[in-house]
């Protein structure tokens, strides 16, 4: 890559970069690092998923599609590199050992980011929604992950469940996808428990139900596939299909299960919600709202306030303020102060 864009050293001065990258693409902005909002200048996205391979997250494409872009937003808002940086990735903590080992030197190289916070996508939504402050986030889209902390060393982070389409994630886009497709083959073998509502809309989606398994199965994609289904569930809920009311009820407490496991105690702490699922609106949002209010009737249910992309850019320029507060931890936040490869 040449000689490094800038090393800018003093705390808080100069640009920072966020990074996100997940199922849908890489995201890429900058902010000002002595913005306390961490307001995005600019940004990039691409719709190229970062690839996954034995090793794990493949740092190498990840990179490959980093680099270019943040030299394009550095030339744009005219930054001397980065003084701090955050990468929050799906999969970083049980798939990101190449990405620990590979991005803080490249990034330091490039750019002379000299502070970079490697973080899971859970705590990027968290950051994005709740900033640095205590309380419990619910990530969901196709899974659903809840994660919580008092922001004190000695109670760290508290995680629940994300543990993919088939150990958990309940409640998710691919759990009520699942769920419904489930109903609707009841309804054509003539179980207990079937919806005809959605039969009608699984055959229209997929065509005949007798050709689901071996079109379903085999496919790498099938998590991505049964919460394809879960907004037909929504509109079922809007008709009124007890079935789908009932699944989507379902979800709702398995959702409100998860924030309450991970919220920290005490009465006031803010709890979020954020991610594709809750797009789904009223007929997921009014059973999740009651749902909170019955496990956690001291909470505070708040609106995020930002993105996991907005996450990483809090993440950042705290970071370059040396004032980060939210608790380090290998697999989830963990902080490096990279040298120049």
């Amino acid at each position: 890559m040449g000689e490094p864009a800038g090393r800018p050293d003093a705390p808080g001065s100069g640009h920072v970069l966020g990074v996100d990258s997940g199922g849908s693409g890489l995201r890429i902005a900058v902010a000002h690092a002595d913005d306390p909002e961490a307001r995005p200048l600019a940004l990039r996205t691409s719709d190229e998923p970062v690839c996954t391979g034995p090793a794990g997250i493949d740092a190498e494409h990840l990179l490959s599609q980093l680099l270019p872009a943040a030299a394009e937003l550095a030339r744009e808002v005219g930054a001397d590199g980065f003084t701090a940086g955050c990468v929050g990735a799906a999969g970083m903590a049980t798939l990101g050992e190449e990405l620990r080992a590979r991005l803080p030197g490249a990034l330091a190289t490039a750019f002379g980011v000299r502070r970079l916070a490697l973080a899971a996508d859970a705590v990027t939504a968290y950051a994005g929604a709740l900033g640095q402050r205590p309380g419990a986030v619910v990530a969901a889209g196709t899974g659903m992950i809840a994660l919580g902390t008092d922001l004190t060393p000695e109670g760290g982070w508290r995680r629940a469940d994300g543990w993919g389409h088939l150990l958990g994630d309940c409640g998710g886009g691919a759990w009520i996808g699942r769920a419904g497709l489930e109903a609707a083959l009841r309804a054509y073998d003539g179980r207990p428990g079937g919806s005809a509502a959605l039969l009608a809309r699984a055959e229209a989606a997929f065509g005949p139900v007798t050709g689901l398994p071996g079109a379903l199965y085999p496919r790498p994609d099938r998590p991505a596939v049964l919460a394809s289904f879960a907004p037909e569930v929504a509109r079922c809920g809007t008709g009124d299909d007890a079935v789908a009311l009932d699944i989507l009820r379902a979800a709702a407490g398995h959702v409100a299960d998860a924030a309450a496991a991970v919220c920290p105690p005490g009465g006031g702490t803010r709890v979020a919600c954020t991610g594709g699922l809750f797009a789904m609106g009223e007929p997921l949002l009014a059973p999740l709202r009651a749902a909170l209010a019955e496990r956690l009737p001291e909470a505070r249910t708040t609106i995020p306030a930002g993105s996991p992309l907005d996450g990483s850019l809090t993440i950042a320029a705290a970071l370059s303020r040396d004032r980060l507060t939210l608790p380090v931890d290998r697999k989830l936040l963990q902080i490096t102060r990279p040298a120049p490869g």
